[in-house]
């Protein structure tokens, strides 16, 4: 338990107004979020939906975010994740531009044995979408502006946290203060929140870099998802609206550089030979850019009257595609227990629903990081042993429907103690 006396200082960035605040200029809230991400915007969404005062601080500039062009980032939406963003009224705002997965196909490099997941095995809905990043962004900010409990301040500078018995105090670059019964960080990765309250994190870095671009391809990618295991690391084609895929390819780190410094002619040279001929001829089209692909689990997900969430608890490696469904889960259950507590007339800032909260979503998130460590070690190398074993263990599963079935369930987040907003139940 961190001691009253410790303040989280913090820093986000940019200014910003908020009028409705107090004389003293302190602003009262029931949750304080820190980051206005996909994350931070869906919780703060959830809980004034039900009635909670809710303070979303984001470092960026709406205006900023609605008028962006695409630029390449997609979001690999589950099934559950989409019941959880529909019970919180946000996914109408997405589904116009939703590209539904209804299969998977997941291949050793060229290996004749595949593992094939069809969204028909386990009933009639899709097995997750793909959304444009920008698309969510702007349905979450365009649902956030109608709830009168939602006070959303973009942009704003946080400069420190301070805990007491009772309340958890934010203090804004312009003088400001927002006082709430518990704090949230939701503020990524890098969380200067989680890193300020003294929460050690379990890290190390994969080698690999991943490269993101979006292609148009002259034949119907059919709702397939292919994800593709190369030497270099897993390369996974996702599609999207209007004949076009999101390419999420993750490349060891010493030839990445050589690879993104290519003229377009020959990265298009580079990215076809991994892609295929499967979907006819391609074009680039946006921007490519590119990141470290590494891993970080917060050794503990709270300390006193704060929780983390989303990126801040846990980032992991994009193989599969669910690092963002995590979060929403964050979301579904850190909104069910504040929101049950609530309705109690209970302290919803309590050390016991922090510790619940961590129980509830911290096996979810290990058997994540184990399962994508896992496969990335075992399938990123070429020794001919270990393909043959990998590629007859694909073919066994897929011979096996009810091993398939299950990982299929589990792709769509139904697997594990479900809160209710992932049942498609409203909170």
């Amino acid at each position: 338990m961190v001691p009253h006396s410790l303040r989280y200082a913090v820093a986000i960035t940019g200014g910003g107004e908020f009028k409705d605040m107090t004389a003293d200029g302190q602003i009262s809230a029931d949750v304080a979020i820190a980051g206005g991400g996909l994350v931070g915007l869906s919780l703060g969404i959830a809980l004034a939906r039900v009635g909670l005062d809710t303070v979303v601080m984001d470092g960026e500039d709406p205006a900023r975010m609605r008028s962006a062009e695409f630029d390449g980032r997609v979001c690999s939406i589950a099934y559950a994740s989409k019941r959880v963003l529909d019970g919180i009224g946000v996914w109408d705002g997405m589904a116009a531009e939703a590209e539904a997965i209804l299969e998977i196909r997941v291949s050793d490099g060229d290996a004749p044995l595949f593992l094939h997941y069809d969204h028909r095995e386990v009933g009639d809905d899709p097995l997750g979408w793909i959304v444009e990043n920008r698309v969510t962004r702007t349905a979450l900010l365009e649902a956030a502006a109608g709830y009168a409990r939602l006070r959303h301040l973009a942009p704003v500078s946080v400069t420190e946290f301070t805990p007491s018995a009772e309340r958890i105090t934010a203090a804004l670059a312009d003088g400001r203060h927002i006082s709430a019964r518990l704090a949230v960080a939701a503020d990524g990765r890098h969380s200067l929140l989680r890193r300020a309250a003294g929460i050690g994190t379990m890290d190390w870095s994969y080698e690999q870099t991943g490269i993101v671009c979006t292609v148009r391809h002259a034949r119907p990618h059919r709702g397939i998802a292919h994800e593709r295991f190369l030497p270099g690391g897993p390369f996974a084609i996702l599609p999207m609206t209007g004949d076009r895929a999101s390419i999420v390819w993750s490349e060891k780190s010493d030839l990445a550089p050589h690879l993104l410094a290519l003229d377009g002619s020959d990265f298009h040279a580079e990215l076809a030979s991994r892609f295929g001929d499967f979907l006819g001829e391609l074009e680039i089209t946006g921007r490519r850019w590119s990141y470290p692909i590494a891993l970080t689990h917060a050794n503990r997900y709270g300390a006193e009257r704060l929780a983390l969430a989303g990126d801040a608890a846990h980032a992991i490696h994009p193989l599969a595609g669910q690092g963002f469904n995590l979060g929403v889960r964050d979301v579904a259950v850190l909104a069910e227990l504040i929101v049950d507590r609530h309705r109690l007339g209970l302290d919803i800032g309590a050390a016991d629903l922090l510790a619940r909260y961590q129980q509830w979503r911290r096996l979810d998130s290990l058997t994540l990081i184990a399962v994508t460590d896992g496969l990335n070690r075992l399938f990123s190398n070429d020794i001919a042993a270990l393909r043959l074993a990998r590629d007859l263990g694909l073919a066994a599963v897929n011979r096996t429907p009810r091993l398939k079935r299950f990982f299929m369930r589990h792709a769509m987040g139904l697997v594990g103690e479900l809160p209710r907003l992932a049942r498609g139940e409203p909170l």
